[in-house]
């Protein structure tokens, strides 16, 4: 065998160079699209129909179905989608992805695209410095297209010829002799490939170089198609690991419907495969049937393969397409909701990385401070049943208020180190990394205030031992704490809002009726000390209470300021 370790090694490194390119091809895409992808996801998926165009028009834009699918466990995950809007998304991945395809079965082996490739670079490398945003992911795109092809030419030549090395040919063919079990180990083999390139594309483009350069013959190439099909599905449930019950119905629907896709293409395939033969023989200048694995057919068998990939996928969407609400309370049934904790905690741990645009990344991060806010609601709910309900449970009410404390302590540092992450990519707008900034010290803000009314709960464990309030107390206290609640809803719904969208006036009032409230209770507080009303002991945790939520009141306002992203004293100096 003529095929040294550094050959091998050679080809390790082309096919780096082709994952390398697809992925600044994918990323230079995404950038150029920006938050129109959230849009496009948010805005287009009202029915399962608009649901499969726009997970084929985001699968166009990022060039992978990965990303895709990560991106809609991700925003399933953060509540941007519900699971049954992302089936829809789901299905049009699938059909997306099969345009890496085409576009390497076209180029890459149809034309000789590498002096083009190299001329894209050369045009555009330049623009890689420049100073305008746009432009520079444009110029990141199309060096990463050039890349890409450079890397499939790589390959090419780097794989073993068939001629010299026979053995290659004599052990692939000893798998391919077992009829209909070969398909089997290829859909496999192909599955495999798919997990340990991590990527459907870079599998799909060495199935077919496999293809062209005779090492499988066609039937065994669609056989590892349908593999990778499957193990693209992987990644998105890996994802979803973390995820809550809705991210993990999303993947593992996404693993079914492609898994009953490949079990119905397998029981037509020969039928199927004909019919791609013959329709590539139909448009073509050398027809040559491709079935018989003949050197002339291999530039036309490319071409069948990508026929036959992008053909299963829209047939197995419209076949299916009617049985998704079965497929959707099967996958219910298999992933049941177990009472509500999934939902309730799992923003402890953010769902996948950050993804390869960054405003989509900070808009997930925007939802899971949103969630943060719930939780301090909840919070301050569970407060006020401790302080004024007297058949209230307290060591449940006190445990659950512990429960939430130490989620948000979680919460603080999975967005911190998910936003620091994000603002690891170069050339962000400066847009972006001001909000970064600004989302930051809200979620600092917002784990202080989870911190005082913890501490509150605690305080309180005091009255036990003493006498109590008088009804005036109690009264006042109530009154401080609707007006800290108040404050907290203005707050949640600032948050869920864009910055340009938000304005503070009402926060301010909120704020300033918190502090009158104290004042006002703080007077009375010290009239009662001198009437006798209550013991020194109770006055002092009525009036430390006082002080900490007027402390929470501060953090509130702060937090409406970083999600408005701007500060109040700034403006009073800009004279705003």
């Amino acid at each position: 065998m003529n095929y040294s370790l550094f050959d091998f090694l050679q080809l390790i490194g082309s096919l780096g160079i082709f994952i390398f390119g697809m992925k600044i091809f994918s990323e230079g895409l995404q950038k150029i699209a920006g938050s129109r992808l959230k849009g496009i996801l948010s805005g287009m998926t009202r029915n399962r129909a608009t649901g499969v165009v726009t997970g084929f028009a985001t699968t166009a834009i990022t060039q992978s179905s990965t990303t895709t699918t990560v991106m809609t466990v991700s925003f399933v995950n953060a509540g941007l989608l519900t699971f049954v809007q992302s089936t829809g998304v789901i299905m049009g991945a699938n059909i997306g992805t099969t345009i890496t395809a085409w576009m390497v079965a076209l180029f890459g082996f149809k034309f000789q695209i590498t002096p083009i490739a190299l001329a894209i670079i050369g045009v555009f490398f330049a623009f890689l410095f420049s100073g305008n945003n746009r432009l520079r992911n444009i110029a990141e795109a199309m060096v990463g297209f050039g890349i890409l092809f450079i890397g499939l030419e790589f390959i090419k030549g780097a794989v073993p010829d068939i001629n010299t090395n026979p053995e290659i040919f004599s052990f692939l063919n000893q798998w391919t002799d077992y009829g209909f079990l070969s398909l089997l180990i290829f859909v496999l083999a192909g599955t495999v490939l798919t997990l340990l390139t991590q990527s459907s594309s870079a599998a799909t483009a060495i199935t077919l170089v496999m293809l062209f350069e005779g090492w499988i013959p066609f039937p065994i190439a669609a056989a590892m198609i349908l593999g990778e099909n499957i193990g693209t599905t992987v990644t998105a449930n890996i994802a979803a690991l973390v995820g809550n019950v809705h991210a993990k119905r999303a993947a593992r629907f996404h693993f079914f419907f492609n898994v009953i896709g490949v079990i119905w293409m397998l029981i037509l395939i020969y039928p199927f495969l004909h019919a791609m033969d013959f329709v590539v023989n139909q448009f073509s200048s050398n027809p040559i049937s491709v079935m018989e694995g003949a050197a002339e057919s291999r530039a036309n068998a490319t071409l069948a393969l990508s026929l036959f990939h992008t053909s299963f996928n829209v047939l197995n969407v419209m076949l299916l397409f009617a049985f998704v609400p079965m497929l959707v309370r099967f996958v219910e049934y298999i992933q049941p909701d177990k009472g509500g904790k999934d939902d309730e905690f799992h923003l402890q741990y953010i769902s996948a990385g950050p993804m390869t645009s960054p405003g989509l990344s900070v808009e997930q991060a925007q939802k899971e401070v949103q969630q943060f806010t719930d939780i301090i609601e909840k919070m301050h709910s569970s407060l006020s049943e401790l302080l004024f309900d007297p058949k209230a449970e307290r060591d449940k009410l006190l445990e659950k208020i512990q429960r939430y404390e130490e989620v948000t302590d979680q919460l603080e540092i999975e967005i911190s180190d998910y936003l620091v992450r994000i603002s690891e990519h170069t050339n962000m707008e400066h847009e972006l990394t001001g909000r970064i900034r600004f989302m930051q010290t809200m979620i600092n803000d917002l784990e202080r205030i989870a911190d005082i009314l913890y501490q509150i709960s605690r305080i309180s464990e005091k009255l036990e031992d003493t006498s109590g309030w008088p009804e005036s107390a109690l009264v006042e206290m109530q009154k401080m704490m609707d007006a800290v609640g108040a404050a907290i809803i203005e707050m949640k719904a600032n948050a869920a809002r864009i910055p340009t969208n938000i304005k503070l006036d009402q926060a301010i009032k909120l704020e300033q009726e918190i502090d009158r409230v104290r004042e006002e209770a703080r007077d009375n507080h010290y009239a009662r000390l001198e009437a006798g009303e209550y013991s020194a002991r109770s006055g002092v945790t009525f009036i430390d209470i006082l002080n900490r939520l007027e402390r929470v009141g501060d953090h509130i306002l702060n937090v409406n300021e970083s999600a408005a992203g701007r500060r109040l004293k700034a403006m009073r100096v800009d004279g705003k």
